[in-house]
Protein backbone atom coordinates (compact mmCIF):
# COMPACT_ATOMS: atom_id res chain seq x y z
CA UNK A 1 0.00 0.00 0.00
CA UNK A 2 1.44 3.35 -0.84
CA UNK A 3 2.28 5.98 1.85
CA UNK A 4 -0.37 9.05 1.51
CA UNK A 5 1.56 11.97 -0.85
CA UNK A 6 -0.48 14.63 0.46
CA UNK A 7 0.38 17.09 3.91
CA UNK A 8 -1.72 16.76 6.52
CA UNK A 9 -1.28 18.89 9.97
CA UNK A 10 -2.50 16.79 12.68
CA UNK A 11 -3.52 18.77 15.62
CA UNK A 12 -4.18 18.70 19.40
CA UNK A 13 -2.11 15.36 19.68
CA UNK A 14 -1.07 14.08 23.22
CA UNK A 15 2.39 12.40 22.06
CA UNK A 16 3.73 9.73 24.54
CA UNK A 17 7.68 9.73 24.04
CA UNK A 18 9.82 6.82 23.94
CA UNK A 19 10.91 6.96 27.93
CA UNK A 20 7.53 8.10 29.67
CA UNK A 21 6.92 7.33 33.06
CA UNK A 22 3.80 8.94 34.48
CA UNK A 23 1.38 12.06 33.44
CA UNK A 24 -0.33 13.53 30.63
CA UNK A 25 1.83 14.79 27.78
CA UNK A 26 1.77 18.40 26.40
CA UNK A 27 -0.38 18.93 23.46
CA UNK A 28 1.47 19.00 20.33
CA UNK A 29 0.66 19.66 16.32
CA UNK A 30 2.21 16.98 13.86
CA UNK A 31 2.89 17.52 10.14
CA UNK A 32 2.96 14.42 7.72
CA UNK A 33 3.91 14.38 4.11
CA UNK A 34 4.99 11.83 2.09
CA UNK A 35 4.20 9.36 4.62
CA UNK A 36 6.58 10.48 7.01
CA UNK A 37 6.65 13.54 10.03
CA UNK A 38 8.12 16.64 8.51
CA UNK A 39 7.34 18.83 11.35
CA UNK A 40 6.20 18.52 14.75
CA UNK A 41 5.87 20.97 18.05
CA UNK A 42 3.61 22.62 20.60
CA UNK A 43 -0.27 22.88 19.61
CA UNK A 44 -0.67 25.93 17.39
CA UNK A 45 2.96 26.95 16.52
CA UNK A 46 2.79 25.21 12.87
CA UNK A 47 4.56 26.96 10.28
CA UNK A 48 2.22 27.76 7.31
CA UNK A 49 1.80 24.47 5.12
CA UNK A 50 1.21 23.34 1.46
CA UNK A 51 -1.40 24.76 -0.47
CA UNK A 52 -4.52 22.31 0.06
CA UNK A 53 -2.91 20.53 3.06
CA UNK A 54 -5.40 18.80 4.95
CA UNK A 55 -6.27 19.74 8.68
CA UNK A 56 -7.36 17.01 11.20
CA UNK A 57 -7.95 17.65 14.79
CA UNK A 58 -7.62 14.88 17.26
CA UNK A 59 -8.91 16.99 20.49
CA UNK A 60 -6.40 16.21 22.76
CA UNK A 61 -6.47 12.49 22.71
CA UNK A 62 -3.20 10.34 23.09
CA UNK A 63 -1.24 9.32 21.01
CA UNK A 64 1.54 6.59 20.70
CA UNK A 65 3.88 5.54 17.66
CA UNK A 66 2.03 2.34 15.77
CA UNK A 67 2.54 -1.11 17.86
CA UNK A 68 4.91 -3.54 17.28
CA UNK A 69 4.28 -7.16 17.22
CA UNK A 70 7.90 -8.49 17.11
CA UNK A 71 7.34 -12.41 17.63
CA UNK A 72 4.22 -13.92 15.96
CA UNK A 73 3.38 -17.52 14.29
CA UNK A 74 0.42 -16.15 12.94
CA UNK A 75 0.31 -18.13 9.62
CA UNK A 76 -0.82 -22.03 10.92
CA UNK A 77 -3.04 -25.15 10.15
CA UNK A 78 -5.88 -25.68 12.90
CA UNK A 79 -6.13 -25.00 16.75
CA UNK A 80 -4.50 -27.39 19.32
CA UNK A 81 -7.67 -26.44 21.93
CA UNK A 82 -7.54 -30.09 22.96
CA UNK A 83 -3.84 -30.05 23.95
CA UNK A 84 -4.98 -27.11 26.23
CA UNK A 85 -6.85 -29.40 27.94
CA UNK A 86 -4.83 -31.90 28.34
CA UNK A 87 -2.40 -29.35 30.43
CA UNK A 88 -5.38 -28.71 32.66
CA UNK A 89 -5.79 -32.37 33.26
CA UNK A 90 -2.01 -32.09 34.31
CA UNK A 91 0.27 -33.16 31.34
CA UNK A 92 3.05 -30.39 30.71
CA UNK A 93 3.75 -29.08 27.34
CA UNK A 94 6.80 -31.01 27.04
CA UNK A 95 4.98 -34.72 27.80
CA UNK A 96 2.63 -33.34 25.07
CA UNK A 97 5.27 -32.41 22.62
CA UNK A 98 7.26 -36.04 22.98
CA UNK A 99 3.97 -37.89 22.49
CA UNK A 100 3.66 -36.66 19.43
CA UNK A 101 1.74 -33.48 19.86
CA UNK A 102 2.97 -29.49 20.69
CA UNK A 103 4.51 -28.44 17.12
CA UNK A 104 4.28 -30.95 15.02
CA UNK A 105 0.26 -31.66 15.22
CA UNK A 106 0.51 -28.18 13.70
CA UNK A 107 2.55 -29.16 11.05
CA UNK A 108 0.08 -31.91 10.33
CA UNK A 109 -2.71 -29.43 9.62
CA UNK A 110 -0.79 -26.25 8.32
CA UNK A 111 0.98 -28.92 5.57
CA UNK A 112 -2.77 -30.15 5.22
CA UNK A 113 -3.87 -26.73 4.01
CA UNK A 114 -3.62 -24.98 0.84
CA UNK A 115 -1.90 -21.55 0.62
CA UNK A 116 -5.14 -19.82 0.38
CA UNK A 117 -7.12 -21.63 3.12
CA UNK A 118 -4.20 -20.37 5.82
CA UNK A 119 -4.61 -16.83 4.33
CA UNK A 120 -7.94 -16.71 4.96
CA UNK A 121 -7.32 -18.03 8.81
CA UNK A 122 -3.97 -15.98 9.26
CA UNK A 123 -5.95 -12.74 8.25
CA UNK A 124 -8.46 -12.77 10.57
CA UNK A 125 -5.63 -12.75 13.26
CA UNK A 126 -3.53 -10.07 11.84
CA UNK A 127 -6.87 -7.85 11.74
CA UNK A 128 -7.27 -8.53 15.38
CA UNK A 129 -4.09 -7.15 16.22
CA UNK A 130 -4.70 -4.16 13.61
CA UNK A 131 -7.62 -3.03 15.30
CA UNK A 132 -5.79 -2.77 18.07
CA UNK A 133 -3.14 -0.09 17.00
CA UNK A 134 -0.50 -2.91 15.62
CA UNK A 135 1.42 -1.42 12.28
CA UNK A 136 4.17 -3.91 12.24
CA UNK A 137 4.30 -7.10 12.57
CA UNK A 138 7.01 -10.07 12.54
CA UNK A 139 5.38 -13.51 11.24
CA UNK A 140 7.82 -16.92 11.50
CA UNK A 141 7.30 -19.89 9.99
CA UNK A 142 8.50 -23.53 11.49
CA UNK A 143 4.90 -25.21 11.17
CA UNK A 144 5.62 -26.63 7.94
CA UNK A 145 9.30 -28.05 8.64
CA UNK A 146 9.79 -28.90 4.58
CA UNK A 147 10.61 -27.06 1.62
CA UNK A 148 6.81 -27.09 0.14
CA UNK A 149 5.36 -25.94 3.35
CA UNK A 150 7.60 -23.65 4.62
CA UNK A 151 7.21 -21.63 1.81
CA UNK A 152 3.44 -21.68 1.79
CA UNK A 153 3.82 -20.35 5.14
CA UNK A 154 6.23 -17.47 4.25
CA UNK A 155 4.14 -16.81 0.50
CA UNK A 156 1.40 -16.42 3.52
CA UNK A 157 3.04 -14.11 5.08
CA UNK A 158 4.36 -11.76 2.17
CA UNK A 159 0.46 -11.92 1.31
CA UNK A 160 -0.89 -10.86 4.37
CA UNK A 161 1.57 -7.55 4.05
CA UNK A 162 0.32 -6.65 0.20
CA UNK A 163 -3.84 -7.12 1.42
CA UNK A 164 -3.35 -4.97 4.84
CA UNK A 165 -1.81 -1.64 5.67
CA UNK A 166 1.17 -3.33 7.72
CA UNK A 167 4.30 -3.97 7.74
CA UNK A 168 5.43 -7.46 7.52
CA UNK A 169 8.77 -9.04 8.35
CA UNK A 170 9.14 -12.56 7.79
CA UNK A 171 11.26 -14.99 9.79
CA UNK A 172 12.19 -18.69 8.75
CA UNK A 173 11.60 -20.62 11.73
CA UNK A 174 12.47 -24.41 9.68
CA UNK A 175 14.48 -25.46 13.09
CA UNK A 176 11.49 -25.17 15.40
CA UNK A 177 10.75 -28.55 15.55
CA UNK A 178 12.00 -32.41 14.30
CA UNK A 179 9.44 -33.61 11.60
CA UNK A 180 8.24 -37.16 12.07
CA UNK A 181 9.93 -37.68 8.87
CA UNK A 182 13.68 -37.50 9.97
CA UNK A 183 13.02 -38.66 13.74
CA UNK A 184 16.07 -39.88 15.58
CA UNK A 185 18.34 -37.55 12.36
CA UNK A 186 17.94 -33.95 14.16
CA UNK A 187 21.68 -33.61 12.29
CA UNK A 188 20.15 -34.52 8.81
CA UNK A 189 17.36 -31.91 9.18
CA UNK A 190 19.34 -29.34 10.54
CA UNK A 191 21.29 -30.13 6.82
CA UNK A 192 18.05 -29.95 5.06
CA UNK A 193 17.68 -26.21 6.85
CA UNK A 194 20.93 -25.10 5.83
CA UNK A 195 21.46 -26.63 2.80
CA UNK A 196 18.41 -26.32 0.69
CA UNK A 197 15.51 -24.87 2.65
CA UNK A 198 17.15 -21.37 3.90
CA UNK A 199 19.43 -21.19 0.38
CA UNK A 200 15.77 -21.35 -1.60
CA UNK A 201 13.69 -19.45 0.23
CA UNK A 202 16.05 -16.46 0.48
CA UNK A 203 16.48 -16.93 -2.72
CA UNK A 204 12.71 -16.17 -3.60
CA UNK A 205 12.40 -13.18 -1.13
CA UNK A 206 11.05 -14.89 1.11
CA UNK A 207 13.25 -14.52 4.29
CA UNK A 208 14.00 -11.39 6.26
CA UNK A 209 15.69 -13.58 9.00
CA UNK A 210 16.50 -16.86 10.64
CA UNK A 211 14.75 -17.80 13.85
CA UNK A 212 15.71 -21.45 15.77
CA UNK A 213 14.45 -23.16 18.86
CA UNK A 214 17.19 -24.14 20.85
CA UNK A 215 15.95 -26.03 23.96
CA UNK A 216 16.12 -29.61 24.76
CA UNK A 217 12.63 -30.78 23.07
CA UNK A 218 14.04 -28.44 20.28
CA UNK A 219 17.68 -28.02 19.02
CA UNK A 220 21.40 -28.16 20.47
CA UNK A 221 23.65 -24.75 20.72
CA UNK A 222 25.72 -27.09 17.79
CA UNK A 223 22.65 -27.58 15.74
CA UNK A 224 21.42 -23.94 16.08
CA UNK A 225 25.24 -22.61 15.75
CA UNK A 226 24.66 -24.14 12.10
CA UNK A 227 21.75 -22.58 11.55
CA UNK A 228 23.04 -19.16 12.58
CA UNK A 229 25.85 -19.46 10.55
CA UNK A 230 23.78 -21.09 7.24
CA UNK A 231 21.95 -17.61 7.63
CA UNK A 232 25.24 -15.86 7.79
CA UNK A 233 26.22 -16.76 4.42
CA UNK A 234 23.16 -16.23 3.07
CA UNK A 235 23.21 -12.26 4.56
CA UNK A 236 20.52 -12.62 7.57
CA UNK A 237 20.16 -11.29 10.31
CA UNK A 238 19.49 -14.10 13.44
CA UNK A 239 17.12 -14.39 16.38
CA UNK A 240 16.79 -17.17 18.74
CA UNK A 241 13.84 -19.02 21.11
CA UNK A 242 16.27 -19.07 23.94
CA UNK A 243 15.90 -20.20 27.98
CA UNK A 244 12.57 -21.06 28.09
CA UNK A 245 12.19 -24.15 29.28
CA UNK A 246 15.68 -24.42 30.72
CA UNK A 247 19.21 -22.69 30.72
CA UNK A 248 21.20 -24.03 27.59
CA UNK A 249 23.28 -21.11 26.89
CA UNK A 250 21.36 -20.22 23.81
CA UNK A 251 21.09 -16.11 24.82
CA UNK A 252 24.75 -16.51 24.92
CA UNK A 253 25.11 -18.08 21.23
CA UNK A 254 22.68 -15.64 20.19
CA UNK A 255 25.16 -12.46 21.41
CA UNK A 256 27.57 -14.23 19.74
CA UNK A 257 25.75 -13.69 16.15
CA UNK A 258 24.68 -10.20 17.09
CA UNK A 259 21.06 -11.24 16.96
CA UNK A 260 18.21 -9.23 16.62
CA UNK A 261 16.37 -10.63 19.56
CA UNK A 262 16.66 -13.67 22.31
CA UNK A 263 13.43 -14.19 22.97
CA UNK A 264 11.27 -16.15 25.91
CA UNK A 265 14.23 -16.31 28.44
CA UNK A 266 12.49 -17.44 31.60
CA UNK A 267 15.70 -19.28 32.25
CA UNK A 268 17.86 -16.37 31.46
CA UNK A 269 20.67 -16.00 33.96
CA UNK A 270 23.57 -13.20 35.04
CA UNK A 271 25.78 -14.17 32.39
CA UNK A 272 23.38 -14.60 29.25
CA UNK A 273 22.31 -10.75 30.25
CA UNK A 274 25.34 -9.43 30.26
CA UNK A 275 26.45 -10.81 26.82
CA UNK A 276 22.78 -9.90 25.55
CA UNK A 277 24.01 -6.31 26.64
CA UNK A 278 27.40 -6.10 25.01
CA UNK A 279 26.03 -7.44 21.67
CA UNK A 280 22.90 -4.40 21.79
CA UNK A 281 20.14 -7.85 21.39
CA UNK A 282 16.81 -6.84 22.26
CA UNK A 283 15.20 -9.24 25.12
CA UNK A 284 11.95 -9.97 23.60
CA UNK A 285 9.52 -11.48 26.20
CA UNK A 286 6.18 -13.41 25.89
CA UNK A 287 3.82 -13.35 28.49
CA UNK A 288 1.01 -14.36 26.83
CA UNK A 289 3.45 -18.24 26.55
CA UNK A 290 4.08 -17.66 30.26
CA UNK A 291 0.52 -17.27 31.91
CA UNK A 292 -1.23 -20.02 29.16
CA UNK A 293 1.26 -22.60 29.96
CA UNK A 294 1.20 -21.72 34.02
CA UNK A 295 4.91 -21.20 34.10
CA UNK A 296 6.31 -20.00 37.23
CA UNK A 297 9.69 -18.97 36.58
CA UNK A 298 9.77 -15.83 35.75
CA UNK A 299 12.06 -13.99 33.47
CA UNK A 300 14.93 -11.85 35.14
CA UNK A 301 13.10 -8.62 34.50
CA UNK A 302 15.19 -6.92 37.19
CA UNK A 303 18.60 -8.46 35.86
CA UNK A 304 17.72 -6.79 32.28
CA UNK A 305 16.75 -3.28 33.86
CA UNK A 306 20.27 -3.83 36.09
CA UNK A 307 21.95 -3.75 32.75
CA UNK A 308 20.58 -1.85 30.37
CA UNK A 309 19.31 -4.17 27.99
CA UNK A 310 16.24 -3.08 25.77
CA UNK A 311 12.59 -5.19 26.65
CA UNK A 312 10.63 -5.74 23.97
CA UNK A 313 7.22 -7.58 24.23
CA UNK A 314 4.92 -9.16 22.07
CA UNK A 315 2.02 -11.55 21.67
CA UNK A 316 3.72 -15.19 20.75
CA UNK A 317 0.82 -15.52 18.89
CA UNK A 318 0.78 -19.22 17.89
CA UNK A 319 -1.86 -22.26 18.12
CA UNK A 320 -0.33 -24.27 21.20
CA UNK A 321 1.57 -21.88 23.65
CA UNK A 322 -0.31 -18.39 23.04
CA UNK A 323 -3.53 -18.37 21.04
CA UNK A 324 -3.50 -14.42 21.61
CA UNK A 325 -4.45 -11.61 19.37
CA UNK A 326 -4.51 -8.77 21.58
CA UNK A 327 -1.00 -6.69 22.23
CA UNK A 328 -3.10 -4.77 24.64
CA UNK A 329 -3.68 -7.91 26.61
CA UNK A 330 0.51 -8.31 26.66
CA UNK A 331 1.12 -5.08 27.87
CA UNK A 332 -1.50 -5.57 31.49
CA UNK A 333 0.12 -9.54 31.25
CA UNK A 334 3.66 -7.56 31.39
CA UNK A 335 2.14 -5.31 33.82
CA UNK A 336 0.80 -7.53 36.41
CA UNK A 337 3.18 -10.99 36.07
CA UNK A 338 6.14 -9.53 35.32
CA UNK A 339 5.87 -6.24 37.54
CA UNK A 340 6.99 -4.16 34.73
CA UNK A 341 5.92 -0.33 34.53
CA UNK A 342 3.45 0.47 31.67
CA UNK A 343 6.37 3.24 30.85
CA UNK A 344 8.28 0.10 30.11
CA UNK A 345 5.63 -1.98 28.72
CA UNK A 346 5.15 0.80 25.85
CA UNK A 347 8.54 1.41 25.16
CA UNK A 348 8.70 -2.85 24.46
CA UNK A 349 5.95 -2.26 21.72
CA UNK A 350 7.07 0.29 20.20
CA UNK A 351 11.23 1.56 20.00
CA UNK A 352 12.68 -1.84 21.56
CA UNK A 353 10.06 -4.01 19.49
CA UNK A 354 11.27 -1.61 16.37
CA UNK A 355 14.98 -2.15 17.13
CA UNK A 356 14.08 -6.67 17.36
CA UNK A 357 11.82 -6.53 13.99
CA UNK A 358 15.29 -5.25 12.46
CA UNK A 359 13.42 -2.93 9.64
CA UNK A 360 15.09 0.24 9.36
CA UNK A 361 11.55 2.01 8.10
CA UNK A 362 10.12 1.09 11.42
CA UNK A 363 11.64 3.11 14.32
CA UNK A 364 8.62 2.46 16.82
CA UNK A 365 8.97 6.46 17.16
CA UNK A 366 7.72 9.84 16.46
CA UNK A 367 9.97 12.47 15.70
CA UNK A 368 10.76 14.67 12.49
CA UNK A 369 11.86 12.43 9.97
CA UNK A 370 10.37 9.29 11.32
CA UNK A 371 7.69 7.07 9.20
CA UNK A 372 3.82 8.13 10.07
CA UNK A 373 2.56 5.29 11.64
CA UNK A 374 1.13 6.21 14.80
CA UNK A 375 -2.13 5.22 16.72
CA UNK A 376 -4.97 7.80 18.29
CA UNK A 377 -6.36 6.35 21.49
CA UNK A 378 -9.56 6.84 23.19
CA UNK A 379 -7.94 6.95 26.57
CA UNK A 380 -6.95 9.98 29.01
CA UNK A 381 -3.94 8.43 30.27
CA UNK A 382 -1.31 6.16 28.46
CA UNK A 383 -1.53 3.93 31.42
CA UNK A 384 -5.06 3.16 30.43
CA UNK A 385 -3.82 1.39 27.40
CA UNK A 386 -2.32 -1.38 30.08
CA UNK A 387 -5.29 -1.14 32.57
CA UNK A 388 -8.67 -1.88 30.50
CA UNK A 389 -9.23 -5.68 29.38
CA UNK A 390 -11.51 -6.20 26.22
CA UNK A 391 -12.46 -2.45 26.54
CA UNK A 392 -11.35 -0.88 22.51
CA UNK A 393 -9.79 2.12 23.14
CA UNK A 394 -8.00 2.68 19.59
CA UNK A 395 -9.92 5.37 17.78
CA UNK A 396 -7.95 5.33 14.74
CA UNK A 397 -4.36 3.55 13.17
CA UNK A 398 -2.50 6.20 10.74
CA UNK A 399 0.14 3.67 8.39
CA UNK A 400 2.98 5.26 6.31
CA UNK A 401 0.53 8.73 7.09
CA UNK A 402 -2.25 7.16 5.73
CA UNK A 403 -5.35 7.06 7.95
CA UNK A 404 -7.72 4.26 8.26
CA UNK A 405 -10.73 6.48 9.08
CA UNK A 406 -11.92 9.95 10.24
CA UNK A 407 -11.02 11.38 13.73
CA UNK A 408 -14.51 12.94 14.38
CA UNK A 409 -14.80 14.77 17.34
CA UNK A 410 -13.55 14.95 20.74
CA UNK A 411 -13.19 11.71 22.60
CA UNK A 412 -15.97 10.20 24.95
CA UNK A 413 -14.77 8.26 28.59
Amino acid sequence: MASDTSATLWKNLRVVPAGWTAGIPELQDMRVQEGRIRWMGSAGTAPTGPAGEDTRDAHGAVVTPGLIDCHTHLVFGGHRAAEFAQRLAGASYEEISRAGGGIVSSVRATRAQSEDELFIQAVRRLDALRAEGVTAVEIKSGYGLNLEAERKMLRVARRLGVARPITVRTTFLGAHALPPEYAGRPDDYIDQVCQVMLPALHDEGLVDAVDVFCERIGFTLAQSERVFQAAVDCGLPVKMHAEQLSLMGGAALAARYKALSADHLEYLDEAGVVALRDAGTVAVLLPGAYYFLRETQLPPVDLLRRHGVPIALATDSNPGTSPNTSLLMVLNMACTLFRMTVGEALDAVTVHAAKALGCPQVTGRLQVGDRADFVIWDVDDPAELAYWIGLPRCREVVWQGAASGAVTGPRHS
